[in-house]
């Protein structure tokens, strides 16, 4: 069980953990992974086919025309809260729309982070023994209870 603790521990480590920045200087390249944030205006144009309540679009940049995105989208966020999951569907943005760009970057501080996390965790639960490894021993067992009285005051 520990070793297995350990092996998920490792994943998570290896794994990372990644933040949306705001990009600097020109639009990311193509196969980024990117969120925009959408205006009035972007909501306005695509609410017939996203819905009226866009707040911010993620997916992986497909193309970046002159005037336009191609982003094969993976989340919608919504102005209330919320998300809808997409399966990649390709959707042109223009950039008129956009109020924000933002880039997917590795984020070493919230790796480290998680990884101290999860150490302590496997530490408090080997620590504890939650994880087996307890006792057989006929001796420390509790006793047959089905011969106790009660006495009533």
């Amino acid at each position: 069980m520990l070793r297995r603790s350990c092996r998920t521990l490792a994943a998570i480590l290896l794994a990372g953990c990644y933040t949306f920045e705001p990009v600097k200087g020109p639009t990311p390249e193509v196969g980024t992974e990117i969120a925009f944030d959408i205006n009035d205006a972007g909501r306005v144009a695509l609410g017939g086919s996203m819905g009226p309540e866009i707040a911010q679009i993620e997916g992986r940049l497909v193309e970046k025309g002159s005037a336009d995105y191609l982003v094969a989208v993976t989340t919608v966020h919504l102005l209330r809260g919320g998300e809808q999951v997409w399966s990649k569907e390709p959707v042109r943005i223009k950039s008129e729309f956009v109020s924000s760009v933002y880039e997917k970057k590795f984020s070493a501080v919230k790796s480290v982070a998680l990884g101290a996390v999860g150490v302590g965790v496997v530490a408090a639960l080997a620590g504890r023994s939650l994880l087996g490894g307890g006792t057989t021993d006929p001796a420390k067992q509790p006793g047959d209870t089905g011969h106790t009285t009660r006495r009533r005051p």
